[in-house]
């Protein structure tokens, strides 16, 4: 009795939360947005007349970057276009579904619905005893109902590890499984560049055959989501083949979703480009669903309450395809936002201007945008700064706003990043002085400048006489010595103007250089 107490009692929690649903009401992105739960690598699935949402929850406090994640969510609307919503939480944690599993990192799953009208959820989670490297495994859960109780359906173990069932050395997760309209059931997973796919047998945990790896998806990072259209099976994933030439990613860190197609559930696989744009935060997930006749594809960002990188949430749009060539083709999706204030007025005119540095194209790992995107961040990532880390610093670098028309400034303000200290060599430091300059017929230094801090982490505050010029200029000198010297990072730039006034937007047409 006390092995059958003690499974019911483990169970209890699980019942007792799925039926906490919250109504809620989403008047736009992302649908939970108020900061008290985040959701993310969403995974929508169509039951009767409701959609439902699987979602991961990201538990990560403000400024520390790591995925903290301990159980998984559910969100479910009978009509997106309503923006009625229930929050389903805590469906699930890892250590509660599988006894193999270990706490924590509940990290994208998929629930499908099996040909025994049961659910089945594929779930990467921690082996809590492993001899492989690394001991990231999927897991098949099994309920009657999705909301659970959630039971594990191979109690043998995981069916797909580093170790089993072929051994492999990519790491196992982010797994995405389709039900063939012949019943036959297939499943991929993989990530950092590593995709793999095989078929299952109809039980939906034996795996059939041997994997095979797919290396034809231009990009292939992670998330990976299969589904199928009037015959034709496409693969949504997330795309980073970063530079300035790429048409999924501008910077290392960031990811598109991007997708392919074949004619056969394993493939072959043919690259036909990319749905959605990098969102506000570095990692992009997806997955698209047809519901009542429309296809919407469910994506995260870190548009919430406190979102960042790691504080990500769930986002809901409609997705549509074009006939007119064949395969059919995926129209890229514009994301959309609950409605916003206006913006304040504000001294900061940066926003309007274009941003450029000495060392275009900027290396991939930084972001130019990141200079004057109004954004500064406790903990930032390389995408949220501009940066200038090479194996080889120069001795000095140079951060540039170019406007239009003619503005008037008399101030700036600057944050500077570094990790390591000021002086250092190596790595990236403060500089060890700067400078600003401004464009009146030549480059001109600014005159009467209040004082050039150089600290880290916070906002530099410059004061002067006003200017007025089409461009400006921070001229950067590296820390170091000889031949070594570190590199450079600026978080944040802003260009003051003598009074406050609603921001415009940057102008549409190429600003000419100023010299």
């Amino acid at each position: 009795m006390k092995p059958i107490r003690a499974a019911m009692m483990a169970a209890l929690p699980a019942i007792v939360l799925a039926q906490d649903r919250s109504p809620v009401t989403a008047p736009g992105n992302p649908i939970l947005a108020d900061g008290r739960y985040y959701s993310t690598d969403p995974a929508p699935v169509v039951n009767g007349d409701t959609l439902w949402i699987l979602a991961g929850r990201d538990e990560a406090p403000a400024g520390v970057n790591d995925f903290i994640m301990n159980e998984w969510q559910l969100l479910s609307t009978q009509d997106p276009a309503s923006g009625r919503w229930r929050h389903h939480p805590a469906i699930a944690k890892p250590e509660a579904v599988f006894p193999w599993a270990e706490p924590g990192r509940a990290y994208a799953g998929q629930i499908v619905k099996g040909p025994d009208r049961r659910f089945y959820l594929y779930a990467p989670v921690l082996q809590r005893v492993s001899a492989a490297q690394d001991r990231f495994a999927i897991g098949v859960a099994v309920a009657d109902r999705i909301t659970g109780p959630w039971r594990d359906a191979h109690p043998a173990g995981p069916i797909a590890s580093q170790l089993m069932p072929v051994r492999n050395d990519i790491q196992n997760i982010d797994p995405t499984v389709l039900i063939d309209g012949d019943g036959r059931v297939y499943m991929y997973w993989g990530t950092f560049g590593q995709l793999r796919g095989v078929e299952l047998a109809r039980d939906m945990v034996t795996l059939k055959g041997r994997p095979v790896s797919v290396d034809k998806l231009t990009g292939f990072f992670e998330a990976p989501w299969l589904m199928k259209r009037r015959g034709t099976y496409y693969m949504l994933y997330a795309g980073n083949n970063a530079g300035p030439d790429s048409p999924c990613t501008p910077a290392l860190y960031h990811a598109c979703i991007a997708y392919g197609t074949a004619s056969s559930p394993l493939g072959p696989w043919t690259w036909r480009g990319t749905v959605l744009k990098p969102v506000s935060s570095t990692t992009s997930h997806a997955g698209a669903v047809e519901f009542r006749g429309q296809w919407y594809l469910a994506y995260h960002t870190a548009d919430a309450v406190g979102g960042g990188h790691f504080r990500r949430s769930v986002a809901i749009d409609r997705m549509e395809w074009d006939d007119g060539v064949f395969p059919a083709a995926i129209r890229p999706v514009t994301p959309t936002r609950r409605p916003v204030a206006s913006p304040a007025p504000t001294r900061n005119i940066a926003a309007a201007a274009q941003a450029h540095a000495s060392n275009e194209p900027v290396p991939v790992q930084y972001w130019m945008k990141a200079l004057n995107d109004g954004m500064v961040k406790d903990a930032p990532l390389p995408p949220d700064l501009w940066g200038s880390w090479s194996p080889q610093n120069p001795p000095q670098q140079w951060i540039e706003y170019r406007w239009s028309q003619p503005v008037t400034l008399d101030g700036s303000r600057i944050q500077f990043w570094a990790d390591h200290p000021a002086g250092s060599t190596e790595g990236v430091a403060p500089p060890a002085r700067w400078r600003l300059e401004y464009w009146d017929g030549r480059w001109k230094p600014v005159r009467g400048v209040s004082s050039y801090g150089t600290a880290p982490g916070t906002w530099q505050t410059l004061r002067f006489p006003a200017i007025a010029t089409r461009c400006l200029r921070a001229v950067l000198d590296a820390s170091g010595a000889g031949t070594r010297h570190a590199g450079l990072a600026v978080q944040e730039w802003e260009a003051l103007a003598p009074r406050a006034a609603v921001p415009k937007g940057l102008a549409a047409e190429t600003v000419a250089a100023c010299g």
